[in-house]
């Protein structure tokens, strides 16, 4: 896959897309067998199927965002809430002058709450703008993948975040053993304690499960679950 897009002026103007994709991710830790990338090439393993499913416009990635939870980890870099906001914000008014009137926000960290309130906010009139994957997709593109984990127990480095890079970038995962595998179910001070608090690793999750058969069938699901988000944005 190309984590960033290659198309010309004139590919662009020749497509006419009506509807642009925005890969978001972060740049945090993700212990020591995954890169600090990773959320941001999970978004554009996702937006770059989508782009090329459904004829849309890639962006490049935003490659910072709200990582404040995973303070203390090595490499760990955050943006504010605001910051990224605005960031969106001025992409989406620099489509419309381009008549590109939709913009789909492919999230790739949890911890971009914010994103939840852009787009709500952008749509209070008519639909402009679409958040995925939702919640839902995820689980749904676990069960298709035969993932043993949920979203709430696998959170952080593991079976899916591992199996998608497996799928769309096997170079960039490094040797996992299943001593790398982490629990913290009860999670309910995170804002309080943030990552530190509950995974000396920085690892949530069961990575030993990760496998690139379950990370091609988690995108495939990923990609069809789309097209009822963009009928709605479209309508």
């Amino acid at each position: 896959m190309k984590f960033l897009p290659t198309s010309t002026s004139f590919d662009e103007a020749e497509r006419g897309a009506s509807v642009a994709v925005l890969p978001v991710g972060s740049f945090e830790q993700h212990g020591h067998f995954l890169p600090l990338t990773t959320d941001t090439m999970v978004a554009c393993a996702i937006a770059e199927s989508l782009a090329n499913k459904f004829g849309l416009f890639l962006l490049p990635p935003v490659s910072f965002g709200c990582s404040h939870e995973h303070a203390g980890f090595a490499g760990t870099i955050s943006i504010g809430a605001v910051t990224l906001c605005r960031v969106i914000e001025d992409i989406r008014a620099s489509l419309e002058l381009q008549e590109v009137r939709k913009l789909v926000l492919v999230n790739g960290h949890g911890g971009n709450y914010v994103l939840g309130n852009i787009v709500q906010e952008a749509n209070v009139d008519k639909p402009r703008m679409a958040l995925f994957p939702h919640r839902d997709d995820w689980e749904q593109a676990r069960k298709t993948a035969g993932m043993a984990t949920s979203n709430h127990e696998d959170m952080h480095g593991g079976e899916l975040e591992v199996s998608i890079l497996l799928a769309a970038a096997p170079e960039a995962v490094r040797e996992i053993d299943t001593s790398d595998d982490h629990m913290s179910s009860d999670r309910t001070h995170l804002h309080i304690r943030g990552m530190a608090g509950y995974t000396e690793s920085g690892i949530v999750g069961r990575p030993s499960l990760g496998d690139a058969t379950k990370g091609k069938l988690a995108l495939e699901e990923l990609t069809a679950a789309f097209e009822a988000h963009l009928r709605f944005l479209l309508d």
